[in-house]
């Protein structure tokens, strides 16, 4: 009989071991397929109005369980506490959000010669889903949440490294009654599980959030059998600051545009471009701001950024700043047990360094100046990805143009809110595909059924 795959979950912000979680293997994986493909006979029956309850008992469950959800993330993740909070929220948020789905998956009447034309929304089947460790509960939120509610059941693999709040929600959705089968939860290896997911024939979808390396191994797997996925990759998105901006506010808001759970984020605007002319005041307003972002224990409600997720982590965002890196200022971070690393800021750069052209996932970014409009948006569209964005102008008109001009799929204007649980989210280029959250994200978990029904003698 083989050893079960024992792996000990690691505390960031302490090095302590938290749990031992026993991951899946082919034959555990085969099995919770053939489990959610049983129960998609039951479930996708299920009255829509009686779907509907049952994902608002989920999300009232995870309403209840708020402050375990938030400390699991905390201790698992090395998310701050406040950002954990959010996230539970989020998480709640979300499926509250597409518990009013079921009831709303309409179809459509076409006019046609002969006959009447209707068409429906059906579920998929089985869906899985592959989870990244840098924001484990709201994304696989976002994901089963409209795949319950479109009908479909779903297998969620957490990543091996922050599998608690998964688990956890995999055990309120069966307190809230939704049935056995039905959401599952399969901690398991990216190769083992993930991969399956990709060839085994009764699983019709899978969605992937992670780098975009795997995304195309996921997307090429996935293509021999012509099954559909959604892609929410890489990023390296670009904060642009124009002279005639409030530099104070576009100054103190950027650190933790990019510093946000340790720069651990997708969005992550980690290039920021300043117009040439305002670049010596721009710097001089972001140093005091980088300074003040408090780096420490994720428990205490005054830290502001936590711990890198692993020393593996920590040592590939260090190699970004070797010795000779142009460093122009740091933050600082604690000593002692902890993957800690400062917040970081790298000028001047070139833009064919390694730092400002990919993805660092860390809390390392690199500040440029630009000449004019059409200069910020050569150098913002000049890489591989398009995920998010921020542009700081108070010319409305250009707001309008630079918006429309940069390659990414979601941007903010004076802001750097880009997530909304009511509006769609995923990117361009090399980012990903398809779309998650808002309406958008049904038409990711049905497909289109066309009945003519003909009214002739």
């Amino acid at each position: 009989m083989t050893a079960p795959d024992l792996f000990e979950v690691v505390n960031p912000a302490t090095e302590e071991v938290i749990t031992t979680v026993e991951l899946a293997g082919l034959a555990e994986t085969d099995a919770a397929v053939a489990r959610a493909r049983a129960a998609f006979d039951t479930w996708r029956r299920v009255a829509p109005a009686d779907r509907a309850r049952l994902l608002r008992a989920f999300a009232a469950a995870v309403d209840a369980d708020l402050d375990r959800l938030a400390a699991l993330e905390v201790a698992n993740a090395g998310h701050t506490i406040g950002n954990a909070r959010w996230e539970a929220g989020n998480a709640r948020d979300v499926i509250e959000y597409y518990a009013a789905a079921p009831e709303r998956l309409f179809g459509r009447q076409i006019p046609v010669a002969g006959g009447i034309d209707v068409t429906f929304q059906e579920p998929l089947g089985v869906v899985g889903v592959i989870v990244p460790w840098n924001f484990p509960m709201p994304i696989a939120a976002w994901a089963l949440a409209p795949a319950l509610a479109a009908g479909n059941t779903v297998i969620v693999k957490p990543a091996e490294l922050t599998p608690l709040t998964a688990l956890r929600l995999g055990e309120l959705a069966l307190e809230a009654g939704i049935p056995e089968g039905v959401l599952q939860i399969l901690p398991g290896r990216g190769p083992v599980v993930g991969q399956r997911f990709v060839t085994h024939p009764d699983v019709r979808k899978v969605v992937f959030t992670g780098s975009t390396r795997v995304g195309k191994e996921i997307m090429a797997g996935c293509a021999a059998q012509v099954k559909p996925a959604t892609l929410e990759l890489g990023g390296k998105s670009a904060n642009i600051v124009f002279a005639d901006a409030d530099l104070a506010k576009a100054a103190a808001t950027a650190p933790y545009a990019v510093f946000d759970n340790a720069g651990q984020d997708c969005c992550a605007r980690s290039r920021i471009l300043v117009e040439a002319s305002a670049f010596d005041e721009f710097l001089a307003l972001l140093e005091p701001a980088v300074h003040g972002v408090r780096v420490g224990d994720p428990s205490d409600e005054k830290t502001e950024m936590g711990p890198l997720i692993s020393a593996a982590h920590r040592a590939r965002v260090a190699s970004y700043v070797p010795d000779e890196a142009a460093v122009a200022f740091r933050g600082s971070a604690p000593d002692g047990p902890g993957f800690w690393y400062p917040p970081t800021v790298l000028a001047p750069v070139r833009h064919e360094d390694r730092a400002f052209t990919e993805e660092i996932f860390g809390p390392v970014v690199t500040v440029v100046p630009f000449r004019d409009e059409e200069d910020a948006l050569r150098i913002a569209n000049a890489t591989e990805y398009g995920l998010s964005g921020s542009i700081w102008t108070r010319d409305l008109g250009r707001a309008l143009r630079v918006s429309r001009g940069v390659e990414a799929g979601n941007l903010s204007v004076n802001s750097h809110s880009s997530v909304r649980y009511t509006t769609p989210f995923g990117g361009f280029k090399q980012s990903g595909l398809g779309r998650e959250l808002g309406p958008d994200a049904l038409d990711a978990f049905t497909q289109t059924k066309n009945v003519f029904i003909s009214t002739e003698e």
